[in-house]
């Protein structure tokens, strides 16, 4: 993959982010703020960014989105290494668990 194709997956990926991010926000702002891992200020100016802000801002080199799971924890609850499936539910439970608390601490 070259450096032009990269910024360009780049960019539809902050652009798919954005426009997701504000539906969600607009949908069900609690559920947004959880979701996504973001500020109440966050949330309010995302919720009322233009269209023309949201195609300026998605057209920068920079991510603008992160995995918000940065522990080994929570990646094996997510990838349930050497667990029956039968657990994979309890799992993901307890994976949403420890984001929200992160989520809450953040906040």
């Amino acid at each position: 993959m070259t450096a032009d194709q990269i910024l360009a997956e780049i960019r539809e990926a902050n652009l798919s982010y954005l426009m997701l991010a504000q539906s969600l926000i607009r949908a069900d702002r609690e559920q947004a703020l959880y979701r996504l891992g973001i500020s109440e200020d966050t949330a309010t100016l995302i919720g009322t960014l233009s269209a023309a802000q949201i195609m300026k801002i998605a057209s920068g080199n920079t991510l603008l989105c992160r995995f918000r799971m940065d522990d080994e924890l929570v990646w094996n609850l997510l990838t349930s290494h050497g667990k029956a499936s039968a657990n994979d539910a309890v799992n993901r439970l307890h994976a949403s668990i420890l984001m929200a608390g992160r989520h809450q601490e953040a906040a």
